[in-house]
């Protein structure tokens, strides 16, 4: 009865999640964007970006808006990375119900076999094959007989033995389920918590952009590009593009294809396309178009594929950034890399050394 109750439950689980359940910029020698113009008298730099608390300059706004933006892009990760362990537990688990419904037809056609056998034993007088052969009083019907009696001794032993292995593989599959199901559901809680730090660290960030005037982010956004440009033309000024000439695999060319042609299309936490994407939705499914799936998340981009020297790199090898590996682009050629940057930004092409970078790797190697 046990047995049966614990496959029953597995089932009504399964049952429940069943319910729930492109032309190349280059980079070489970036532009550098317009110089800032100097603040006015009564300008937000003199007394405090509008609307925001104390007397911070439009610079110490933008480090705090890129630090939010930084947190939510690392809870992203955390959202993504549980998102394809769900995925992977309810496939499991539908897999397992359906081998506990096999088992447990298997058993009950098992059963009905041992039960037909004992039913007949019954009709001869609970007497073995043997005893009733041997008081049938005729030799050769013995004869003939015992090798078919032994048969029958042999068949009835499979059938019990089979019935005992097919009942441990259903307790098995039962325990197997039991334990997925678990781990959906914590998979589900770490979602949970890391949409809500992702909303709550974009919701911040937005609050502060919202309170700048027009004039202010105009502005904000060329604080943005003249820090990219800063970093990139101390990329290239440490010689690292002097190496960098190797050409794009076949599949290194699809996907960088497929990852410009996105250009343009918004930046949504989460979103692999087609209509938005985050940073490693992007690369995840340009390598995807080229016929080489990887992991979905930058951190087990990072993890599991081979790294590469910066100095080796190609068209189509991955820029992983950030010491916590929590953003990804796509290199393109010419000190260039084509990424989702942030939420209110668009896919878009970018110096390779406008970010700290952590290290490259090669989903074709």
């Amino acid at each position: 009865m046990n047995r049966r109750h614990s496959a029953a439950a597995a089932i009504t689980l399964v049952c429940a999640l069943a319910v729930l359940a492109a032309p190349v910029q280059a980079f070489a020698a970036p532009t550098p964007p317009a110089p800032e113009q100097p603040p006015r008298s009564g300008d937000a730099e003199d007394s405090g970006a509008s609307g925001t608390s104390g007397k911070k300059s439009l610079e110490e706004v933008r480090a705090k808006i890129d630090a939010l933006y930084r947190k939510a892009g690392a809870a992203t990760d955390a959202y993504n990375l549980a998102e394809e362990r769900s995925k992977k537990q309810s496939s499991e688990i539908v897999k397992l119900a359906q081998a506990i419904v096999e088992g447990q037809a298997k058993i009950a056609d098992l059963r009905s076999r041992a039960g037909a056998q004992a039913r007949e034993q019954y009709r001869n007088a609970g007497l073995p094959p043997g005893a009733q052969l041997m008081l049938s009083g005729d030799p050769q019907l013995f004869l003939d007989g015992i090798s078919r009696a032994h048969q029958g001794q042999q068949a009835a032993k499979g059938v019990l033995g089979e019935l005992n292995r097919t009942q441990q593989d259903l307790e098995t599959y039962t325990q197997d389920a039991s334990t997925n199901w678990t781990k959906l559901e914590a998979s589900r809680v770490k979602q949970a918590k890391a949409k809500k730090k992702i909303n709550e660290q974009i919701a911040a960030a937005k609050k502060l952009e919202s309170q700048l005037e027009k004039k202010e982010r105009a502005r904000l956004l060329q604080l943005e590009q003249q820090a990219e440009y800063k970093s990139q033309t101390a990329w290239l000024s440490s010689g690292a593009l002097k190496e960098i000439n190797r050409g794009a695999s076949a599949s290194g060319k699809k996907a960088v294809a497929f990852a410009t042609s996105q250009i343009g299309k918004p930046y949504k936490w989460g979103a692999v396309g087609p209509a938005s994407f985050d940073c490693s939705g992007l690369t995840s499914q340009a390598w995807a178009a080229a016929g080489h799936p990887i992991p979905r998340t930058s951190q087990e981009q990072w993890r599991q594929l081979p790294h590469i020297a910066v100095k080796d790199m190609r068209p189509g090898d991955l820029v992983i950034y950030f010491n916590d590996a929590t953003h990804v682009g796509m290199y393109i050629g010419d000190g260039a890399i084509v990424h989702a940057p942030r939420p209110g930004r668009n896919v878009t092409i970018t110096g390779a050394g406008s970010m700290e970078i952590l290290g490259v790797v090669r989903p074709d190697k």
